[in-house]
């Protein structure tokens, strides 16, 4: 049996007409088979109820406190309320999505916080739908980042994608590829990276991280014939690290750090830009990435998908993410009390 962490993991709703409670269903159900650690979700027990009764689940939902669930966890799907009421049906979010998404992420923030759960596993949101309500976030990354402030202090989110075959962590994250290379500096390597070598050390175990840097121009620049960043960016950037004494390699070309003789090399790839980042992993581990923050005074993993609107209810939608994001929070949850 894993080890898992003595309080239960809190489950964000997402999106409620999302696959968000498809996926929670389909893993719950799992929970035996697969030897999951206790988790509980914060959302809306009727809605809950609707989907199920949609994908034909038989299943028993418990409305609890955040100090009942892990007890009710083996025998039903523990709901833990968040005075928000979810009325979206499958695939078509309505005036109650963005309250229902938002107070789920805040109460679970709350919750670990405060001592009641072990880690924030998040379902995945509809940005756009929280957009047309006034969020003024980029994403989820961001936000989480605002409600870990404290005394007015908003610390770096550091987004990386983990999977057992790859991590990724791309540099600049939620902005056009315009401002990525308006953003991209030497501090912000150096900052980025010191946070994945520090969280990799304490969360994931790895006494000594190696960690892998690409260049930001086709060829990491071709010694300056096809752009300078590579020579006065992030070669300075790497320099400081490794003055710092993390084991930081490159900038190398990014296409050719992503093959399996490559990925071998190293604990983590970090990237100049979401999409440099991101298109290998999910490539090569689609249904099993994981989202997770570092950086964050609380651990917080994530499915590495969308919403999937088209699917919700439909009984299709993958629960492997899911499964992977609440193990992985597990662990790394397990890890910090050690």
């Amino acid at each position: 049996m894993a080890q898992q962490p003595a309080k239960p993991l809190a489950l964000t709703l997402g999106e409620p007409a999302g696959i968000g409670p498809d996926i929670t269903i389909a893993a719950w159900l799992k929970r035996s088979e697969l030897d999951l650690p206790a988790f509980y979700l914060l959302g809306d027990e009727a809605l809950i109820a609707r989907r199920a009764k949609a994908l034909g689940a038989n299943i028993r939902i418990a409305s609890v406190s955040a100090g009942e669930a892990k007890a009710a966890f083996p025998e039903a799907l523990p709901v833990v309320a968040t005075g928000e009421p979810a009325s979206a049906e499958p695939g078509k979010p309505d005036a109650s999505s963005a309250p229902a998404a938002l107070a789920s992420i805040r109460q679970a923030v709350t919750d670990v916080r405060e001592g009641r759960a072990g880690a924030v596993v998040t379902n995945p949101i509809a940005k756009s739908v929280l957009y047309r309500a006034g969020f003024r976030h980029p994403g989820h990354t961001e936000f989480l980042a605002e409600l870990a402030a404290e005394d007015g202090r908003v610390p770096q989110p550091v987004m990386m994608l983990w999977s057992p075959r790859l991590a990724v962590v791309p540099v600049t994250i939620h902005v056009s590829l315009r401002d990525a290379l308006a953003q991209l500096t030497s501090e912000l390597i150096v900052s980025t990276v010191r946070i994945v070598a520090t969280e990799l050390k304490s969360r994931f175990g790895i006494a000594n991280p190696r960690i892998a840097i690409s260049g930001l121009n086709p060829h990491a620049g071709e010694d300056g014939s096809l752009g300078h960043e590579e020579q006065t960016v992030i070669a300075p950037a790497i320099k400081t690290l490794r003055s710092d004494g993390i084991e930081a390699k490159g900038p190398l070309p990014a296409d050719t750090m992503f093959h399996e003789a490559a990925r071998n090399s190293y604990d983590c790839a970090v990237c100049m830009y979401h999409d440099q980042a991101l298109i290998p992993i999910k490539t090569v581990a689609f249904d099993d990435a994981v989202n997770v923050t570092l950086g964050l005074p609380f651990i917080r993993t994530s499915p590495d998908h969308g919403t999937a609107f088209d699917i919700a209810g439909t009984g299709k939608a993958n629960p492997a993410s899911l499964i992977a994001a609440l193990r992985l929070a597990s662990r790394m949850a397990a890890a910090k009390t050690r």
